[in-house]
């Protein structure tokens, strides 16, 4: 069964596949969703192969952008930034009511500044030493763009 965060990510996963288009071949209906823990990557448009991230969270307000947004493993983010690799990002924010909004923001948009690190997990954690990142979605708000 499914935790409440992996129901919310997967319900962000399904928005964007539904009520986005492709943004680099501009076709409809051709993004599908990748196998869960696909590593920075959440969709991929079937006719061009563009892949993107997908983050969903929960907020009151579906006119603007959280403050930040959990990431996923920093060390393959961290990787990638290295090698100047960056995936675009669809932000999906879902308000109590169910309704929802999603917004863009292009790879080439993405600042490093806006990755930043947290905590390795304790040695007495499930998955100890695990770190993961935070999006500081507020260094490019003014980059990010409202589909929905």
């Amino acid at each position: 069964m499914a935790t409440v965060r992996q129901a919310l990510g997967t319900f962000g996963e399904d928005r964007v596949v539904q009520d986005c288009h492709c943004p680099r071949c501009k076709r409809k209906k051709t993004l599908v969703r990748l196998p869960p823990n696909f590593k920075c990557a959440d969709i991929i448009c079937d006719f061009c192969g563009y892949l993107a991230q997908v983050k969903a969270c929960s907020a009151k307000r579906l006119d603007r952008l959280p403050k930040s947004i959990l990431g996923a493993a920093w060390g393959p983010q961290l990787e990638r930034m290295q090698a100047a690799i960056y995936f675009p990002l669809f932000v999906v924010v879902v308000a109590p009511t169910a309704d929802y909004s999603i917004f863009y923001l292009a790879a080439d948009l993405q600042k490093p500044e806006m990755f930043k690190p947290r905590k390795p997990l304790s040695e007495t954690a499930r998955r100890a030493g695990w770190q993961g990142f935070i999006y500081d979605m507020e260094s490019v708000e003014d980059r990010a763009v409202r589909l929905r």
